[in-house]
């Protein structure tokens, strides 16, 4: 039995799927593994470290699909929207393939692999239970990009971010608000307080608030509601409009007295929720940075634009995507500990079996027997056509 590795094929994309390390528990589960050559080196990790490892080296693309019985990718068809389309022939009936496929923001892609035949699992639909949080490879992806986000802004900012008590007079710490404290936003929170920002966080749910004053932050309250503001896997839910509305104009001021503000806020499957209007912006002082996390998603402040640093009013606005493949060598390092704990617990006497009365299984598997089988992509496929 065999796991493949192809070398990540989207443009600029560093990470890879699989590191060195881990090769030793998939052989001692009766794998090899096989391994396009080059697809670790802009990670840090050379060819000569896989074969190390008991890794075979394969000297293209289509040969590692050929052979594997098991395909590994970060960005699989669908969350690879550049190139992705081009490893459709080279999928075949009952190969598993596990990576980042965006499901529910390109539905379609889903109905694509489902026609090779292949049985594709999605790692960005991992329950938030407390025994995948070792599979939990979103979560993984989003610590590296709220840790990157700070840096960003902290570049980007014409002040430093601690107090320090100088000769040359006391300079005051920056201010940082955090917006969303989910993952990617407990790490930002962290990461601006040891460079010695003052940090404050607001998240629509009121559990957060528990975790934003364990790092010290402060949490900002509004007096707002949100109806069902968290999902029973622990991400936040749409709200309507009027909700929104009146949430900017409670948060406005806040803004307006940050000098660095990182939104996060997305909601899986739609667009993400405009939180800072260019009125908003307007209001914030020249120099100040928005680092958006969700750019991807249509971002969270009305002047983002994806893959994209623009200054509007005065203010630096980061369109930041993919933060996490900026940071490859420790990214990819995560990502293939949180694939591999994943991979085999599909496993059982050394085969993958597709247990439909596990939770994790169920929530993660996307396509089986050439027909799209989440009930979630199905529905979103009914809603388009």
């Amino acid at each position: 039995m065999i796991v493949g590795v192809p070398k990540e094929s989207f443009p600029g994309e560093r990470r890879v799927a699989l590191v060195p390390a881990v090769i030793p528990a998939l052989a001692g589960a009766g794998y090899e593994v096989l391994v396009e050559s080059g697809a670790g080196a802009a990670a840090g990790y050379p060819d000569a470290l896989y074969a190390d490892k008991g890794a075979r080296l394969a000297p293209s693309r289509a040969e590692v699909f050929a052979a594997a019985d098991a395909v590994f990718q970060v960005l699989c068809h669908g969350a690879n929207d550049r190139t992705g389309r081009a490893d459709l022939p080279l999928l075949r009936r009952d190969q598993v393939l596990i990576g980042f496929l965006r499901p529910l923001g390109s539905p379609e892609t889903v109905r694509e692999i489902a026609a090779t035949g292949a049985i594709a699992f999605a790692v960005e639909l991992m329950p938030r239970i407390s025994r995948a949080q070792s599979m939990d490879a979103l979560s993984a992806m989003s610590t590296v990009a709220g840790y990157k986000a700070v840096l960003l802004a902290a570049a980007t900012l014409p002040r430093m971010f601690p107090m320090l008590m100088t000769a040359a007079g006391t300079v005051t710490p920056a201010r940082v608000l955090v917006i969303g404290a989910g993952v990617a936003g407990l790490q930002a929170i962290a990461t601006a307080r040891k460079l010695g920002a003052v940090v404050s966080a607001y998240d629509v749910r009121p559990a957060a608030k528990e975790h934003v004053l364990s790092l010290g932050a402060r949490f900002v309250e509004l007096p707002l509601e949100a109806a069902d503001a968290e999902d029973a896997g622990g991400y936040a839910r749409a709200q309507d409009a009027l909700f929104y509305r009146r949430q900017q104009e409670l948060l406005a001021r806040t803004v307006a007295e940050s000098d660095v503000v990182i939104t996060t806020a997305a909601v899986p499957g739609r667009k993400a929720p405009v939180l800072i209007t260019a009125d908003m912006v307007r209001a914030m002082a020249p120099g100040s940075v928005i680092v958006d996390l969700a750019a991807e998603r249509g971002g969270n402040c009305e002047l983002t634009g994806a893959e994209e640093t623009v200054v509007r009013h005065g203010v630096t606005i980061v369109g930041a995507v993919n933060l996490a493949g900026t940071v490859p060598y420790h990214a990819s390092q995560m990502y293939a500990r949180t694939l591999t704990a994943f991979f085999l617990h599909l496993l059982k006497d050394g085969k993958i079996r597709v247990d439909l009365e596990d939770e994790i299984t169920r929530e993660t598997l996307l396509t089986r027997g050439g027909e799209v089988v989440h009930p979630r992509v199905r529905d979103a496929l009914a809603a388009k056509g």
